[in-house]
């Protein structure tokens, strides 16, 4: 794992998972409201790779899980939302589902995918399908709205930002396993 690189263990692993946390509570706060639309774009997808692929499975979900746990205290959920009503709300699902998304793309992370370009871009697709397969549905419950509303509020709008975004977390890892490589003299 990338954060492996990090010289340290139980102290290493605290101030990761807090620091994705962290992380995280800031790419919610990168939003873009969407006339008439209930979810907004974040920068949360794109934090949910970026984590599970450079923490790994285990500290990328207890990451997410503070994430989650901080968000009913505080707010570091999407424009500064908190508290269980977001959680009900319409965006519920799709906070679930980066626990479930991070836990994938940091597995495959720890079996290399983050370590080419074309694999990492898949890892990055397959983690925001999973957010959405989770989202989705939750929305439609949550919204009371019909299939095709759902599917096209809560997933189509957001089909080429998430392209974006996995092509972002396809660039960007491959070149920090280059830098850590480099580095260490390999």
């Amino acid at each position: 794992m990338l954060a492996d690189a990090i010289p340290g263990a139980l102290a290493r692993d605290i101030a990761l998972v807090v620091g994705g946390a962290l992380f995280m509570a800031l790419m919610a706060q990168v939003t873009i409201k969407m006339p008439g639309e209930l979810v907004p774009i974040t920068g949360q997808t794109l934090g949910v790779g970026l984590i599970g692929a450079t923490l790994g499975s285990r500290r990328g979900v207890a990451s997410m899980g503070l994430y989650l746990v901080l968000g009913l205290f505080m707010p570091v959920y999407a424009d500064g939302g908190s508290g269980f009503d977001v959680i009900w709300g319409a965006t519920g699902g799709y906070l679930i589902g980066f626990v479930l998304a991070t836990y994938v793309i940091g597995l495959m992370a720890e079996r290399g995918a983050d370590r080419k370009v074309l694999t990492a871009f898949v890892a990055f697709v397959a983690a925001q399908l999973i957010v959405f397969g989770i989202g989705v549905p939750w929305l439609k419950v949550s919204a009371d709205l019909s299939w095709g509303d759902a599917i096209h509020s809560g997933f189509t709008v957001f089909i080429l930002g998430g392209l974006i975004k996995a092509a972002i977390g396809a660039a960007v890892l491959p070149s920090a396993w280059r830098l850590v490589r480099k580095a260490d003299g390999r």
